[in-house]
């Protein structure tokens, strides 16, 4: 059986739902579903921001397991309006242009939270 490590962002919804913000099995780690919600609770109105604050989030999650952007070799991305498709190719591009991860964008009706315009996912490998 494989040895896991549970990483925690903090969030209220983590235990309430059921889940972690990541989990390192062996030498992967596997980020869930991450949507640009700020410190403070608060949520950009634009898809830009959300995006980059997504992956921020996403890469202190790495942080905490020793990897960074650069061990990431897969992204998802879920969006409720993929006309926004440039906003979203210039945070993702900014992330990783050098690092250039297999990545998927599906358009969606809606995520958890009507405010929410993007979710991101990522598997990275140490």
């Amino acid at each position: 059986m494989t040895e896991k490590t549970l990483i925690t962002s903090g969030s209220k919804w983590e235990p309430l739902l059921g889940y972690s913000r990541a989990v390192v099995a062996g030498n992967t780690i596997y980020v869930s579903g991450t949507c640009g919600v700020e410190a403070d609770g608060s949520v950009a109105p634009d898809m830009y921001r959300q995006a980059k604050r997504a992956l921020e989030i996403i890469e202190a999650a790495l942080g905490q397991a020793g990897a960074g952007l650069k061990d990431i070799v897969r992204t998802r991305i879920f969006t409720t309006d993929a006309s926004k498709f440039e906003e979203i190719a210039k945070a993702h591009g900014e992330a990783f242009s050098a690092v250039r991860p297999a990545t998927t964008i599906v358009e969606v009706v809606r995520l958890v939270d009507a405010c929410f315009l993007i979710e991101i996912e990522a598997v990275a490998v140490l």
